[in-house]
């Protein structure tokens, strides 16, 4: 009867999912909620959030992912939505009905600090004690039956990578919706409710009755004066509230700055260590010597090295196979809607070079974004990521930045959105804001595609497929490195960052599940596809009309003349035998097509935009073509492989696996000038573009991303701080570059 009440007549139910980072509460999301998921943000805020329906029998609860976090103290913004969320205070995000409270089994009583703190809430509550199969293995006994009497919840025991336990568990969320059973609250000493007492009556008398004691914990213990605001008390009557509680507490014999977490820990050592035995001596060896050499300052940074080399050289090698299926059919698409709409040329084009150019734009990187998130998936799910980031912790002391910048800056190779959002629990301000602008230095997806068209075309064939790797390894760090001395100069001479004490917990070494791995893998690529998708097709569109127009009849028959004098004075005929030859001939009609259609892109408005700014790229190596590539792709990087192809008449289906856009680009030389008849790309010109890449900022979604996070002056200063940092590597790379 109890699982027939999950929907009940007044609406889905709602469960939070909380707990600590690394205790598996994605996994267990996964387990509940299957590709029943939604990703979208909390109003107002750029948190993340992730709900998805948990189905058991015919009935359905609503689940939320709430961020992990360790306490209440809501010093972060994913604090401040956790908390928010739990008392219900956030913009159509109603409180829970239950708090389902994931416990990791190997870490009991650091994981109930944030517990007891969430029993003050007042929220029916349900415990799943999660990694149950390491436990044993590591001889930890848990007491299920003596632990669920002490807390006076429910607790089921689950494996959430094996699955085992979910039903188990199903049936106890079932049962506590109906039940509704609560936390047994903390028994505080006589001193923290003396002291509670003293805030409350400085309060004005009609706002005391408004003042729940959780919110009068939450504002003392953590000097937030936030939740007595929004009840209705002035700044003023907040902070004499407050400031009398810590009174109290001082008073009492007590420190404020760590009053709870002492009392706290005390409690829950007292109250829980008879349901936990353990004899865990010399069971994490394994562990340990792993962690000896993955964690070492100098053998850790090799092995980390080393493997993020085998990532980058998978992504480059792997995706080729699934991109030329992709590709294939796009080309299928495109000649046959061609050959549809013939008699129509700009609806044709458009189709073709627009629409579905775009689509394919879209989908072409896929493969490249799914096998990234495999391995960030696998790192992660493993165990590795929070050693990777103990490792990044001495790296990035030196400029101000911790390790905690390390997740958002690894999470920006694959689109900096996601790492500039990560940021959001950096506590420092200011340590956020360098990360936020350091993120888009990181070289993203959308630089894959470039690196992988100029390595294909100039490294491989001279150097082979062992220096095209190990270039693309290298370009991936080009950003970091440039931009971490730019930190250091921020750091020291303008915000000034504080020493910052970087606290990890380090999860147990997994076994990924396969299914959470595919699952993350799936959820990126759709909001990839979402998303991003939607702007790089809108720009591909915007791209075609700039290279599309203007065109007239005329220039094509004037071109068309050209071409047959040219042909008829180099065959030694007549003209009307050319023109009959191009009636007759395929191979020559397309000729003069080809270049029709080069002429039209060079008289276009692209191509004038492309000629003005020419002279200032001309330092760089770059010419009129090069550089209507690079101002096409300011909205999105991936953008000039498309518009490349239709510079040089190959069509807008173009991708960097083509080989007839490498072999074109392989023969341009310069029309005039001091260096006519040369090749234009060089080797170091196919590194002065992929340096210009690197660190120019050009996505318009992070710049968009950033100003949300911050304010559009930060957005503007990233965009113009990063492109002129850009030009002039670009150039000083070219210049060194041709001097060797």
């Amino acid at each position: 009867m109890a699982a027939e009440t999950i929907a009940t007549g007044a609406g889905v139910a709602r469960i939070a999912l909380l707990g600590n980072p690394n205790t598996g509460k994605s996994t267990l999301f996964n387990c509940l909620t299957g590709l029943r998921q939604k990703v979208g943000n909390y109003p107002g805020v750029t948190v993340q959030r992730k709900t998805g329906r948990m189905i058991y029998g015919k009935n359905v609860a609503e689940i939320i992912d709430l961020p992990g976090t360790y306490s209440l103290a809501a010093d972060s913004p994913d604090e401040r939505v956790v908390v928010d969320a739990l008392l219900g205070e956030m913009e159509s995000v109603e409180r829970p009905d239950l708090v389902l409270y994931i416990l990791d089994a190997t870490n009991l009583q650091r994981n109930l600090f944030l517990a007891c703190q969430t029993a003050q809430l007042g929220i029916p509550m349900v415990v799943a004690v999660n990694h149950w199969d390491s436990a044993r293995r590591k001889n930890i006994k848990i007491d299920v039956e003596a632990l669920s009497k002490t807390l006076g919840v429910p607790v089921v025991p689950v494996s959430a990578a094996r699955a085992e336990g979910i039903t188990q568990l199903k049936e106890a969320v079932a049962g506590a919706l109906v039940s509704k059973p609560h936390m047994n609250e903390v028994e505080w000493p006589e001193s923290v409710e003396s002291a509670l007492v003293m805030a409350r009556e400085t309060l004005p008398k009609p706002l005391r009755a408004k003042v729940s004691s959780s919110v009068l914990h939450r504002s003392v213990f953590d000097e937030d004066r936030s939740f007595l605001i929004r009840l209705g008390a002035s700044e003023e009557q907040a902070g004499k509230a407050i400031e009398a509680g810590r009174k109290g507490l001082f008073k009492g014999g007590l420190n404020p700055g760590n009053a709870e977490t002492v009392l706290l820990y005390q409690y829950i050592k007292d109250r829980v260590a008879s349901s936990v035995t353990s004899d865990a001596a010399g069971s994490v060896s394994g562990s340990e010597s792993i962690d000896s050499i993955l964690t070492h300052r100098v053998w850790g940074l090799f092995a980390f090295l080393g493997l993020m080399y085998v990532v980058f050289q998978s992504v480059y090698s792997w995706a080729g196979f699934p991109m030329d299926i992709i590709d294939g059919a796009k080309g299928w698409i495109q000649d046959h809607i061609a050959g549809w709409l013939e008699p129509w040329p700009m609806l044709e084009s458009l189709a073709t070079d627009g629409v579905v150019e775009g689509v394919g734009a879209v989908f072409i990187f896929l493969p490249q974004i799914l096998i990234l998130f495999f391995f960030i998936a696998l790192l992660e799910d493993t165990g590795y990521m929070a050693r990777a980031a103990f490792l990044m912790d001495k790296l990035f002391s030196w400029c101000g930045l911790s390790g905690k910048s390390f997740v958002p800056l690894l999470s920006s190779y694959a689109c900096a959105i996601p790492g500039v959002m990560a940021a959001r629990t950096i506590q420092d301000p200011r340590a956020r804001m360098i990360t936020i602008l350091l993120a888009p230095f990181m070289s993203c997806s959308a630089r894959l595609p470039v690196y992988v068209l100029l390595i294909g075309a100039f490294i491989e064939p001279h150097y082979g497929a062992a220096v095209a790797g190990a270039s693309l390894f290298a370009m991936h760090f080009v950003g970091l490195l440039v931009a971490m001395p730019f930190v250091y100069v921020a750091n020291r001479f303008v915000l000034k960052i504080p020493p910052q004490p970087f606290v990890l917990e380090m999860p147990s070494y997994q076994v990924p599940k396969v299914r959470d791995v595919f699952m993350r893998m799936y959820t990126q690529g759709k909001e990839f596809v979402k998303n991003a998708g939607t702007v790089i097709f809108a720009i591909t569109i915007v791209i075609w009309a700039l290279l599309y127009f203007p065109r007239s009849e005329e220039l094509a028959e004037q071109v068309t003349n050209e071409f047959v004098a040219a042909a008829a004075a180099e065959m030694g005929v007549e003209r009307s035998e050319v023109v009959q030859l191009l009636e007759e001939d395929e191979e020559s009609a397309a000729a003069l097509e080809r270049k029709i259609d080069s002429v039209f892109v060079e008289q276009s408005y692209m191509g004038r935009i492309g000629k003005t700014l020419q002279p200032a790229f001309a330092w760089a190596g770059f010419d009129w073509k090069i550089t209507v590539g690079v101002v096409a792709s300011f909205p999105a990087r991936e953008v000039i492989i498309s518009t490349l192809g239709i510079i040089y008449s190959l069509g807008g289906d173009t991708d960097e696996e083509s080989h007839d856009l490498r072999e074109m680009m392989a023969n341009q030389t310069w029309p005039e000038g001091e260096r006519k008849g040369q090749p234009i790309f060089t080797i170091p010109v196919a590194f002065s573009i992929m340096v210009f890449f690197a660190l120019c900022q050009q996505c318009g979604a992070t710049v968009a991303v950033i100003s949300q996070e911050t304010s559009w002056k930060y957005g503007v200063f990233s965009f113009v701080f990063m492109t002129s940092l850009a030009w002039v590597a670009a150039i000083i790379v070219y210049q060194v570059g041709s001097l060797l």
